[in-house]
């Protein structure tokens, strides 16, 4: 059945950060939510529990657990066994929680920044030393792709006189928006295997694929590499229930496991009931037929979106992302000129009245860049690009 993305919904009338944390006449593009309504298995079965009218202390229970294996198996030929799955609240607490299982103060985790936010603040949050191995950045028509640097990668590990604890990897990438391969993956592992460096992978993006590229779990390449990673996983991105704050750690390391849910238990990491609910009806594979038209449209969205960067925003570069509803776009040149001055962030929220993600928050290679959701009504993203554009003229 056809789905209605085009439809705006009013959100100011809501506690939506998105929406509130700018005057009304900004635009907001900024903080990884859509503003699409959930899809209706989704909704029906919080309604079930909302009449329900209990709300007490919940569980993730073995049936939630099986729906979440299952859908790895589904989605990747994954076998994972249903008593390896954690529930967490989130991802960003899902890694703090293993970066305090593996790390002690002064010991390093790895980082290929410019990457998510948070990754960033465990080393000012927790004390423990961030290692960076950089991504080499190219550019060609407009289109800016990023590759690793091998010998960056490998260098980084142990760097500063700090033990490589944790590989913190994002993939699919934020903000880049790539995919890695499996060659790539496997080349990565190898490498942490060697280390004994237990890798923590951020596959929140996993589901959000716009186009034939297929993301590779690097938990799934071998048993030796599942036995060395956790996989932070959550419904939340893909079916918009951020606010709902239910996420999973797959672990098939019994003894890291075990070391795991402690640790989320000393956070007191306890997930909402309807969150559990929410996230059964998102994996159990009732909400696909949505999934796959919101794909198309977020692909089309991201067309439309690299297409007039390329021909009307003069001097400004943008990844052309395989998966999430993210775009990455490069000011450098623009700043470099004194066309924008100070902040690309600044320039756009006080020229434009348009709110994008400031690039510098994402550290190290992020300066004057900005980050765009695209993930939106089409009638707000040309808005939003329109008055960008004005803005440059």
């Amino acid at each position: 059945m056809p789905y209605d993305f085009d439809r705006i919904i009013n959100r100011r009338n809501t506690n939506s950060l998105k929406w509130n944390a700018y005057p009304e006449d900004v635009l907001p593009l900024w903080v990884a939510d859509m503003d699409f309504a959930a899809p209706q298995p989704i909704i029906r079965a919080l309604q079930e529990a909302v009449e329900h009218g209990i709300f007490g202390y919940d569980i993730p229970g073995k049936t939630l657990r099986e729906t979440v294996a299952a859908r790895m198996n589904t989605l990747y030929g994954w076998q994972v066994a249903p008593e390896s799955v954690v529930s967490i609240t989130g991802l960003v607490s899902g890694f703090y929680a293993a970066a305090q299982t593996l790390c002690r103060p002064g010991e390093g985790y790895l980082i290929q920044p410019p990457v998510y936010m948070p990754f960033n603040h465990l080393q000012k949050d927790l004390g423990i030393i961030r290692q960076e191995a950089k991504l080499n950045k190219a550019a060609q028509d407009g289109i800016l792709r990023y590759q690793i640097d091998w010998d960056s990668f490998e260098q980084a590990f142990h760097s500063g006189g700090s033990r490589t604890k944790m590989f913190l990897l994002c993939n699919p990438h934020n903000p880049t928006g790539q995919i890695y391969s499996a060659e790539e993956l496997s080349r990565m592992a190898e490498t942490c295997l060697k280390q004994d460096t237990v890798i923590v992978s951020d596959e929140i993006h996993s589901e959000l694929i716009l186009g034939e590229s297929k993301h590779v779990p690097i938990a799934s390449l071998s048993p030796e590499i599942a036995q060395k990673t956790i996989t932070l996983i959550a419904p939340s991105k893909t079916f918009n229930i951020a606010g709902l704050f239910c996420g999973f750690a797959i672990i098939p390391n019994k003894e890291l496991r075990e070391r795991y849910k402690e640790q989320v238990e000393r956070m007191t990491l306890h997930v909402n009931g309807l969150g559990y609910v929410a996230a059964r009806a998102a994996f159990s594979g009732a909400c696909d037929d949505w999934l796959m038209e919101l794909r198309a449209y977020l692909k089309a969205n991201r067309d439309f979106l690299v297409k007039f960067v390329q021909s009307e925003l003069t001097g400004i570069c943008t990844t052309h992302p395989e998966a999430t509803y993210l775009a990455w776009l490069d000011c450098r040149q623009q700043t470099e000129s004194g066309k924008i001055s100070g902040s690309p962030y600044e320039f756009f929220l006080k020229k434009a009245r348009v709110a994008l993600n400031d690039g510098a928050t994402f550290g190290t290679g992020g300066q004057n860049f900005v980050r765009l959701n695209f993930g939106c009504p089409r009638a707000t993203l040309e808005q939003a690009l329109e008055r960008m554009k004005k803005a440059l003229a």
